[in-house]
Parts: structure tokens; sequence; C-alpha cells
């Protein structure tokens, strides 16, 4: 990575059920769906030309935050959310 993910600024949707951050005006989302106390991590996607820069991950991290502040538990659907659980193992004690 490139980039420090502090400057990007995530937005949490809960209408549209995802995070979601605006940069270079592009938009980068991570989606989810609320199943009782599960958050189902469904997709993240983000523009080719912010790929590597970090903006993924800061994604991921607000929506773990936020689902750790809920008390809620992760069901990591999406790859780029197994992949980085695999690589932060800090955040294991939320799956459900």
């Amino acid at each position: 990575m490139s980039k420090d993910r502090s400057d990007i600024a995530v937005h949490h949707r809960p209408e549209q059920h995802c995070f979601e951050a605006i940069v270079e005006g592009q938009r980068a989302v991570a989606d989810y769906r609320l199943s009782g106390q599960v958050v189902q991590m469904t997709h993240t996607e983000v523009p080719a030309a912010l790929e590597g820069r970090g903006i993924a991950a800061a994604l991921v991290v607000a929506a773990l935050n936020w689902i750790e502040q809920e008390g809620l538990k992760l069901d990591p659907l999406c790859s780029y959310v197994r992949g980085y659980l695999a690589r932060h193992p800090q955040w294991q004690h939320l799956v459900a």
C-alpha cells in the first residue's frame, strides 16, 4: 500500500447498506447485509484507477469498527474481507 489510509474519508450509509469513500470523484464501496446480529460483508469494490492506495482496507476497517461498536458479529462473504482478516488477525473475534 503506497498511501496511508488515515486521510481517506469513509462514510457509513446504513440506508444503502454500505460503507463508501469518494476519492478523486470516484466511488469505492463495501456492501453488507444485516441478518439479525450478523453483518454479512458481501462485496468490496474500488475503481481500477484507485487500486493499491489502501481504500478497500479503509472501507473494511470502518465496517469492522462499526461492527465492534454495535456489538455485532461478522460473516465475511467477500473474498477481500476474508483476505483482510487473514492478514489482520486482531479482528478475528468479530467473526460469527
